[in-house]
């Protein structure tokens, strides 16, 4: 298998590169569900009541495995987080009886266990590994990519990746699709940030946008299908910095992997 080091550019969006039209093609595209979802949230599970602060919405319809292996208690979630209060949906989802990771570098020690299903890692996922010479000299390496964490803890499939990374996001996404790795997730739900362009990703405003865009319809050749979007109002409203076309600087996206059945 030929290895990838870039993903696939769509072509602009425009016939000379003009960032009003890769914006309005960026924001139609996650602003728009590609499927439709009955059943999104844990509410509908049995003996369930809380609500979370945010809308971490996953698909439980029945065409899809989430709510069989839910039910099979064989459910699997790994949560990216830095340093975020808000673990609601990880509880939840571990009171369902999912085996939930969460990964976080301001975690206090490198690995927790809270109840039977709940694990706290002090490790932040990155798009890249360590450098091996600089890793030696820290006994505990505390960046990762994600691939490498799943050989590791000799996990082959995570039903539900939920990433609140401020504005890794983007990187970190670009390594799942170039090493396939995304194919052993069923489900995703990323906050995505976009008043700026994000860790290591260049160029001017237009470039970037289009580059943002290309990942997401990468996504989608994978058979990833967006099933909710949640534009939140509670953040600035800025994009790349400008307050311009009514966009808010973060959303809540939730993708389902259509060929796991």
């Amino acid at each position: 298998q030929t290895v990838r080091w870039h993903i696939e550019l769509q072509p602009w969006a425009s016939p000379t590169p003009s960032l009003s039209y890769e914006a309005l093609r960026f924001l139609k595209y996650i602003s728009t569900s590609q499927i439709s979802c009955e059943h999104m949230n844990l509410n509908s599970l049995k003996g369930y009541t809380e609500t979370t602060k945010k809308p971490w919405s996953i698909c439980l319809d029945e065409r899809f495995s989430l709510i069989h292996r839910i039910r099979s208690k064989q459910c699997r979630l790994y949560s990216l987080g830095l340093g975020s209060d808000d673990n609601q949906f990880e509880l939840s989802m571990a009171n369902s009886g999912c085996e939930v990771h969460r990964f976080d570098p301001s975690i206090k020690s490198a690995h927790i266990q809270e109840g039977r299903h709940l694990w706290h890692h002090r490790l932040s996922i990155d798009w890249r590994d360590p450098n091996p010479a600089i890793a030696a000299h820290k006994l505990h390496s505390n960046t990762k990519k994600l691939g490498t964490v799943l050989n590791e803890f000799g996990h082959q499939k995570i039903d539900v990746l939920k990433a609140d990374v401020e504005s890794a996001e983007w990187k970190i996404l670009e390594n799942l699709i170039l090493e396939d790795v995304v194919d052993q997730i069923g489900q995703l739900v990323f906050e995505v940030h976009i008043h700026w362009p994000g860790f290591e990703v260049s160029g001017n405003d237009s470039t970037v946008v289009r580059y943002w865009y290309s990942l997401l319809r990468e996504l989608e050749l994978k058979d990833f299908r967006l099933f909710h979007t949640y534009k939140d109002l509670s953040k600035p409203q800025m994009f790349l910095k400008k307050e311009a076309f009514n966009a808010s600087s973060c959303y809540t996206l939730s993708w389902v992997n259509t060929r796991w059945k």
